[in-house]
């Protein structure tokens, strides 16, 4: 992966994500505890917020934006080993049958992707009007793990309790999950709303976000890659950095910058203002480095 390739996926919102020179050894297991695999270097692309079914005067290109995405990231000269969008697939609508045509019409052109391991989470604008009825229907379960070269992930769904809650059923599973991770293993989690406090008033957090990662605390390499907030931002509670991902439609204001989250108006002189990518590189015994890149889309 080259830098040039990444300035091809600077041509639609979301991030890229590269992890290099993880441990080249498994970490020791803890008692009862089975040993991860070896670390590998690899990368996946984040996309976040596309908002299928958006139109409105803050994205006039919102029919092609994500074709577009779709298109740039067949382009990579390295394929990523996969793919995860982080929530709002689609956006919202009363209507149940026109909330699964945009769910559907979101697939197909998720469809086609030439990397075929693609994962899901929700958004509220999914979820939260019947609970992840119609998100499920489509994409399956909302909170999952999976293994990936020696990465432990977990993806939580902090959006179809219309609360904005992950709720004490969930909790308990991440807990069960947890407990049976090393405390040195290496962890990365995926949610649509930020886990922490960051602006309550524009439902810029998790009501009991808390409960989460006070279970995550022990452990000392963990990641959390968001969406929601529909710009890049960074965050530490502890050792536990949290990244947001730039949104595929349109970017929003810095939190609390104003009384109302408005969408920023389109700018015709920059179309691409505020959509963007990240390059996110973790080396052994580093911090993960972090290369942000502006939109080129031509």
């Amino acid at each position: 992966m080259d830098r040039r390739s990444f300035m091809k996926l600077a041509a639609v919102g979301g991030g890229a994500v590269f992890m290099s020179g993880l441990y080249g050894h498994a970490p020791a297991a803890a008692a009862g505890k089975t040993a991860a695999a070896p670390y590998e270097d690899f990368y996946f692309v984040q996309l976040s917020d596309v908002h299928w079914g958006f139109t409105g005067a803050a994205n006039p290109d919102a029919l092609h934006t994500f074709r577009k995405a779709v298109a740039t990231v067949n382009a990579l000269e390295v394929q990523p080993d996969f793919i995860i969008f982080t929530g709002d697939l689609t956006h919202t609508t009363d209507d149940p049958k026109e909330r699964r045509q945009r769910m559907a019409e979101f697939k197909d052109i998720a469809a086609g992707l030439t990397v075929k391991n693609v994962r899901f989470i929700p958004g509220e604008h999914d979820a939260s009007l019947d609970n992840g009825a119609a998100y499920k229907e489509n994409f399956g379960p909302s909170n999952y793990t999976f293994e990936h070269k020696g990465v432990h992930f977990i993806a939580l769904d902090n959006v179809s309790d219309p609360g904005a809650r992950i709720g004490d059923t969930q909790l308990a599973w991440l807990k069960d999950d947890l407990d049976k991770q090393a405390k040195d293993a290496r962890i990365v989690v995926f949610t649509h709303r930020p886990l922490f406090d960051l602006v309550p008033k524009w439902d810029w957090a998790t009501r009991d976000g808390d409960k989460a990662m006070a279970l995550l605390m022990p452990y000392s390499n963990v990641t959390v890659f968001y969406g929601h907030i529909h710009q890049e931002h960074h965050h530490m509670t502890g050792q536990i950095a949290h990244h947001a991902a730039k949104s595929m439609i349109f970017p929003l204001p810095a939190p609390g910058s104003q009384e109302k989250r408005t969408p920023l108006p389109w700018d015709p002189a920059a179309p691409n203002k505020g959509l963007g990518l990240r390059e996110v590189e973790a080396e052994a015994n580093k911090d993960y480095k972090l290369t942000e890149f502006p939109v080129t889309r031509s």
